[in-house]
């Protein structure tokens, strides 16, 4: 396979399951943990390395290393591999998975941005979800059976027990508390603002066509999905937190060996879902326009990357995030009528973000 984001969470989970499946590793893709990097390289002898900045070339342990972005998509043009896992974070994600199915390459998917902001434009038939999220809808909806609604959950993020009138002063340490797991920088800040669970609602719209989409918060993150049947049944989709179920099922067929323990109910005792409300996550303003004009998201991609930036930085508060996300759906109501548009617009949100 071809991995991209080899050093993430997700990269180092694909990695275990690629061993025990014995998959061959062509292509490995990484940021600027080097050092972890180098020990997959020794241990999975990939034929070709791709890293962020060609400054760290020199410290990479490899005869066939490249930087860049457009190295990677020349990388997974060379591969004969027919599978791509794209765990890349970000816009940048999108172009890799484009080039990947251009080639005629199935990808598993845990990029959101790659659907959030060009979903219109992208070939879901060789898609395969690596999000807990949107593998639980997949797996639920195996079954064939008519259904009218279909549910992902939320952890609530860092904040859901949080008095609302201390959020104006939550900090980046503050942000970064995930209650339930340890993610990247971006991931964490988006689950405490509930804009990741936006964009995986965008990502199902596209993966599985148009319906009615809603998310509540399940504080244990044991259940990832439900779908309301037409008969009046629902059915959930439990699973101890981990992306490695979810990857197994993308790089095998008829995937059916143990990959976790399964959940263990009285060990649990109960569970507990709350209702994901604007007070909270002000981002929630604009969850059913967003949802009835998918074509948008690249529009709230591009400025939530932007106002993490400024966050991270400390030029903006935490409530400002969400705030400045509006401000730019509000602003730019656009229809891309090409992926170059896409590109485009990003470009043109960026900007403006910028300067708020």
């Amino acid at each position: 396979m071809i991995l991209l984001g080899s050093t993430g969470s997700i990269g180092v989970n694909t990695l275990l399951i690629a061993k025990k499946f014995s998959l061959n590793i062509d292509v490995l893709v990484a940021g600027k943990n080097i050092d972890l990097l180098n020990q997959q390289i020794k241990e999975f002898d990939p034929r070709v390395v791709v890293i962020a900045d060609e400054l760290d070339i020199h410290k990479v342990n490899h005869k066939n290393v490249e930087a860049g972005n457009e190295a990677i998509l020349r990388a997974i043009e060379s591969s004969e591999c027919e599978l791509v896992v794209n765990a890349l974070v970000g816009f940048l994600g999108l172009a890799p998975t484009l080039k990947a199915i251009e080639c005629n390459k199935q990808v598993a998917l845990a990029n959101k941005e790659s659907l959030v902001a060009g979903g219109e434009f992208v070939d879901v038939n060789k898609i395969q979800p690596i999000d807990s999220e949107h593998f639980g809808l997949w797996y639920l909806l195996q079954e064939n059976k008519k259904h009218k609604k279909m549910v992902i959950t939320a952890s609530g993020g860092a904040f859901r027990n949080w008095d609302l009138n201390k959020l104006k002063n939550a900090t980046l340490a503050d942000a970064l508390k995930h209650p339930n797991w340890s993610m990247g920088q971006k991931i964490t800040i988006d689950s405490a603002t509930m804009t990741n669970k936006l964009f995986e609602l965008l990502e199902a719209r596209w993966l599985f066509g148009k319906g009615v989409y809603d998310a509540v918060i399940e504080t244990n993150s044991l259940i990832h999905a439900l779908i309301e049947f037409e008969d009046g049944s629902t059915t959930a989709h439990f699973a101890n937190a981990s992306m490695q179920l979810p990857i197994a099922h993308a790089l095998k067929q008829n995937m059916n060996e143990k990959i976790l323990p399964n959940v263990d109910l009285l060990k649990i005792g109960s569970l507990e879902f709350k209702q994901i409300n604007s007070d909270r996550y002000a981002i929630w303003e604009i969850k059913e326009d967003i949802l009835k004009n998918p074509h948008r998201g690249v529009v709230i991609n591009a400025a939530n990357e932007v106002a993490i930036e400024k966050f991270v930085a400390n030029k903006i508060s935490f409530l400002d995030i969400s705030k400045e996300v509006i401000q730019a759906y509000k602003k730019f109501d656009v229809k891309a009528k090409n992926i170059s548009d896409i590109f485009e617009i990003d470009k043109e949100v960026r900007k403006w973000s910028k300067q708020l």
